[in-house]
């Protein structure tokens, strides 16, 4: 607090600079085992030291470089042996979710109570079930939803079972259209993050669906000008060979893994491939991008609830396809 501020950078200036440890993807998950300052150079979470780099042979997406964007501790990613779920349909409102999901859409920004609307809503997770469940199925895709369409970077995150094991994250610095974003990022968190094998369909019912719209970017001139729990960071440094490395961990990422500043620095830099001792005048040399979140969560049996909600309310007795809903 009172530090001294640079010029605040948003979003799309930042689309530029984000590429990941191999290119394409940033690194914003800690690796496993790694709750202290460094990390373990050698260390990778969720089963994969993949995490820090690209997917091989892998495209930048029309909206830009794809990100790994969550952090917790995880394990395999079991799938359960239920039977295939009826086909989904999202009805357009909160009434038919659970009290958590209905909670949420209450909750105010990551500013406070006072602040504006947030963007972020029920909606946009059941319309990634939507995408996901039709692909896994071999459904036609889902039409264009009723949510805003407007642009923001964001995140798709899903996480798995009980303990809510990580089972994908990627996302992007560069604004995208929310239609079109959230499906590109929703097929691509799900099949294509390289620390994780494709989802199947046995996994569906154990499911939780996370988007995370990204607001608020801010360019710092101080490595700890951040609060922990409310601002997600993104860091540029020099490695070892000279070469620019970036990454990223989201706002939940460092009070989850109750890490302080140093820590949460620390373990972002040996996420985004820094090998060598770290230094407190190292630390000063890095580039620190500051920004907030607005952030949504939905289980699958949530997700279910909300579309049995919208059949009831409108006399169907049938089960829908996904797209009707949004026709």
């Amino acid at each position: 607090m009172g530090r001294k501020r640079c010029v605040g950078g948003d979003g799309s200036k930042m689309a530029a600079g984000c590429c990941g440890v191999k290119k394409q993807k940033l690194s914003s998950s800690p690796p496993s085992g790694s709750a202290g300052p460094g990390g373990g150079g050698g260390g990778s979470h969720c089963g994969g030291a993949a995490a820090a780099g690209g997917e091989p042979g892998a495209l930048p997406p029309p909206g830009g470089p794809r990100l790994n964007g969550i952090g917790g501790l995880a394990g395999g990613a079991a799938g359960c042996a239920l039977s295939p779920p009826l086909p989904p349909s999202c009805g357009g409102g909160p009434a038919g979710l659970s009290p958590p999901a209905s909670s949420l859409l209450a909750s105010p920004g990551s500013g406070g109570p006072g602040c504006r609307k947030m963007v972020v809503s029920a909606e946009m997770c059941c319309f990634c079930f939507d995408v996901l469940y039709c692909h896994l199925y071999g459904y036609q895709p889902p039409r264009s939803p009723r949510f805003t369409n407007d642009p923001y970077p964001l995140f798709v995150t899903w996480k798995i079972g009980r303990d809510k094991r990580l089972r994908g994250c990627i996302g992007t610095f560069s604004a995208m259209n929310l239609h079109s974003g959230l499906r590109e990022y929703t097929l691509t968190s799900a099949l294509k993050d390289s620390r994780f094998p494709p989802m199947t369909r046995d996994e569906l019912p154990r499911l939780f669906c996370s988007v995370s719209l990204l607001t608020n970017f801010e360019d710092v001139c101080d490595y700890m000008d951040w609060e922990v729990g409310v601002h997600g960071i993104r860091i540029e440094f020099i490695n070892e060979k000279g070469s620019k490395r970036t990454a990223t961990y989201l706002p939940e990422v460092a009070k989850e893994q109750g890490w302080d500043h140093i820590q949460t620095i620390d373990s972002l830099l040996r996420k985004g491939g820094y090998k060598a001792p770290i230094t407190n005048e190292f630390r000063k040399t890095i580039k620190l991008t500051r920004y907030r979140s607005e952030k949504m969560t939905m289980s699958y049996t949530e997700y279910l609830a909300h579309r049995q909600h919208h059949h009831f309310q409108n006399g169907i007795g049938h089960p829908l396809p996904p797209y009707n809903h949004y026709s």
